[in-house]
């Protein structure tokens, strides 16, 4: 799929650079030349013909420092360091190019991009045959190969500010019209109850056995759903539908298996990419499985599926009990030990007692005899789905150990008599909307 983020910036930032090289050209800059032979009409047994060759290259390669320097080169620098295709290109050129390692990569690129332009000119003139002739060999190199698979996928309830967000090696969210070669399905896709205003998110692995990337291509979109629930407040999910292809095939629909409705909207901001990427691929690679955390998670994400608030309270709190009530509900010590861990000592009581009118809840829907205030019950569903994606993220980052049952009684235990909290105190773990999980940088708006 061509990037068109990615073409655009490069044709702002040549423009540039042609206009910054005949500057020095007419300020008396001289581009050096070199005598070269060509073979004549006859072939070999003729004279041969000499000419003189442009150096542009050695001319370009001494202006390096100045063309870093121009409007467009950072923001070319940024998207080529996260061009899947760029060691493909790279190797395609040879020489020093191809030797090159780490950041050095990058300048390479645009120093190759910058010769093949301008080849052998002296006038500098951004011809839109050669800029669209290099851009073509730069884009082809990240064209799929025969064992290449890539997974388009929907996203809904998220919005970006850039037009596209690479996440991960050959993982990245886009805008609809952001990328060339997606299957029409996607870009046009309205899922029932879904607005048009969805994302696209692409996936490309390079693997053999098409069922393992497809397997693979699955999980990874899994995680990235995910951390995106964890990271914000906005009820975020992938399209029903995915489309696949092997290499440059047909695209095919796939089924995810995924649903729900997205309530709210997740807005990152550019200021907040590199904290979102960082945090995807630390939830990628702490995801947890086969313990309670990891069925508690299963439990979170459910309950951000369902349409009716009364089921998403059940799975919550089902969610809950598996991390602070070993015990069993006939315990009755959930209450207490969420409002420990999520409050501070002088906020605990409120937050019990939410919890308490929670669970009540939970029983009188069971009964069937709950009655149905939509506002109020998602007011207090919203309250335990941020206490519990707080809980969540925290252990899964690290900040907090597992056996959150154990470090509430712990904090109960200590906790000073009343009349003399500290109010200065601060929780253990805090709602989504009041911390993120990676700092510094600033908190995910939800509008």
């Amino acid at each position: 799929m061509r990037s068109r983020q990615l073409e655009t910036a490069l044709t702002e930032f040549l423009g540039a650079a042609a206009d910054h090289l005949r500057a020095e050209v007419a300020a008396g800059a001289e581009v050096p030349f070199e005598l070269g032979s060509k073979a004549g009409r006859r072939g070999h047994s003729a004279t041969p013909l000499y000419c003189y060759r442009a150096l542009t290259g050695q001319f370009i390669g001494e202006r390096e420092a100045a063309l870093k320097r121009l409007p467009g080169h950072a923001e070319v620098a940024k998207l080529l360091e996260r061009f899947d295709g760029l060691d493909r290109y790279l190797t395609s050129i040879g020489g020093d190019a191809a030797r090159a390692k780490g950041r050095a990569r990058v300048r390479a690129a645009i120093k190759a991009l910058l010769e093949d332009v301008f080849d052998e000119q002296t006038d500098f003139e951004l011809r839109a045959e050669r800029l669209q002739a290099g851009l073509e060999r730069l884009q082809q190199s990240e064209l799929a190969n025969a064992s290449e698979i890539s997974l388009v996928a929907t996203l809904h309830g998220l919005t970006i500010a850039s037009a596209e967000l690479p996440l991960a090696s050959g993982l990245r969210i886009a805008q609809r019209d952001a990328l060339q070669g997606v299957p029409e399905a996607a870009v046009s896709a309205i899922d029932e109850g879904h607005d048009e205003n969805h994302l696209i998110v692409l996936y490309t692995i390079e693997q053999d056995d098409t069922r393992e990337a497809l397997l693979t291509g699955r999980a990874v979109l899994k995680d990235l759903l995910s951390a995106l629930r964890l990271f914000g407040d906005g009820r975020v999910t992938l399209g029903a539908l995915a489309w696949a292809r092997i290499g440059a095939g047909p695209w095919t629909p796939l089924a995810l298996g995924t649903g729900g409705r997205p309530h709210g909207m997740l807005v990152v901001t550019v200021e907040q990419e590199d904290e979102l990427r960082a945090f995807c691929n630390l939830v990628s690679r702490r995801a947890p499985h086969d313990n309670e955390l990891a069925w508690a998670l299963r439990r979170f994400e459910l309950g951000c599926e369902r349409a009716d608030p009364h089921e998403a309270l059940t799975d919550h709190l089902l969610a809950l009990r598996a991390l602070l009530e070993p015990e069993g509900p006939s315990s009755g010590l959930l209450a207490g030990r969420l409002a420990a861990l999520c409050a501070t000592p002088d906020e605990r009581p409120e937050l019990t007692e939410r919890i308490v009118q929670a669970v009540a809840l939970e029983r009188s829907v069971i009964a069937g005899t709950a009655e149905r205030r939509k506002g109020a019950v998602k007011a207090l569903a919203e309250d335990v789905a941020d206490h519990l994606r707080a809980l969540l993220r925290d252990v899964i980052c690290g900040h907090l150990e597992p056996d959150l049952a154990a470090i509430a009684d712990e904090l109960l235990d200590g906790e000073p008599a009343l009349g003399d909290e500290d109010e200065d105190s601060e929780p253990l773990s805090k709602p989504a909307q009041d911390v993120l999980p990676i700092e510094p940088g600033a908190k995910a708006s939800v509008s």
